[in-house]
């Protein structure tokens, strides 16, 4: 049986807690995690609450009016109601780089990250086998500076007929249209080294080396129009020792990016990212 998660965003209020907790006690809801924020400055308060719909009084495509009648419009609050039963289906996108890819798989595989993955989006070829190899349909679409509109567009459509909930871009280098992003506001999640802004171009790491830096990070995000600045849902960083080479500070970042991306979609799939601006609130 599934359970159903309710994130909650309003004014901070006396009673809120009590007034959920009590719609759920009242319809037989047996809470199975519940955690709750109060940012000071905006004085907003943020919840999330999980409880099993196995003997919930409310019928699964009720409960939305039901919390809305009774609690919703009487705080005035924002929430997004999910299910964890269907599994939310991701799409991958990649270019060149397998790393992040494997990675994402071979949890996929071991039952870790619970989703579905109809397909992986490349604008290259190299990575097909890789696709092949876990059986998932790979998609090649060939992008330049000509075709870019007309590619994307292809791409969107592809994701609404497959009814994609949200997007990875595994290491995928190519900039994604405001059109693009509009269209999965919150529910694309990008990873990248966290040498920038200080080291941009081709080859970041080397330029690193070269400075002599002494951590080596990695940040996963939601994707927005400004380039690598959308809200932050997971970070870590690995300590530089001054006798790593070039290809250790590259190998070093991988691994870190692996994790930290892993760790993102994980927290989007169990629900436990709320957006405040262009801040996250990672739930526990």
């Amino acid at each position: 049986m599934s359970n159903a998660i309710l994130l909650i965003q309003c004014q901070d209020q006396k009673g809120i807690v009590a007034a959920v907790s009590d719609f759920l006690f009242y319809n037989q809801g047996n809470i199975s995690g519940i955690d709750q924020y109060i940012d000071k400055d905006s004085e907003s308060f943020f919840m999330r609450v999980e409880w099993e719909l196995e003997g919930f009084r409310i019928p699964k495509h009720e409960i939305n009016e039901g919390f809305i009648k009774t609690i919703g419009s009487k705080f005035d609050i924002e929430h997004k109601l999910y299910f964890t039963d269907p599994a939310p289906r991701m799409a991958l996108f990649v270019s060149k780089l397998s790393h992040c890819l494997f990675d994402i798989l071979g949890r996929h595989q071991a039952g870790e990250l619970k989703v579905k993955i109809p397909f992986i989006i490349s604008n290259h070829k190299d990575l097909e086998p890789i696709a092949e190899g876990f059986n998932i349909p790979f998609h090649y679409f060939e992008m330049n500076a000509d075709n870019k509109e007309e590619q994307e567009a292809k791409q969107l459509e592809l994701l609404k007929e497959r009814k994609i909930d949200f997007v990875v871009l595994a290491r995928y280098m190519q900039i994604l249209s405001p059109n693009f992003i509009n269209a999965y506001p919150n529910n694309i999640i990008n990873i990248h080294h966290s040498f920038l802004p200080a080291f941009v171009g081709a080859k970041p790491y080397h330029a690193a080396h070269a400075r002599g830096v002494k951590i080596i990070g990695a940040t996963s995000h939601y994707v927005t129009a400004e380039l690598d600045a959308g809200p932050i849902i997971e970070q870590d960083v690995a300590r530089v020792r001054h006798h790593n080479s070039v290809d250790d500070l590259v190998q070093m970042g991988q691994d870190v990016e692996k994790v930290v991306l892993s760790k993102a979609i994980k927290y989007h799939i169990q629900r436990k990212v709320m957006v405040m601006g262009n801040k996250t609130i990672i739930f526990n």
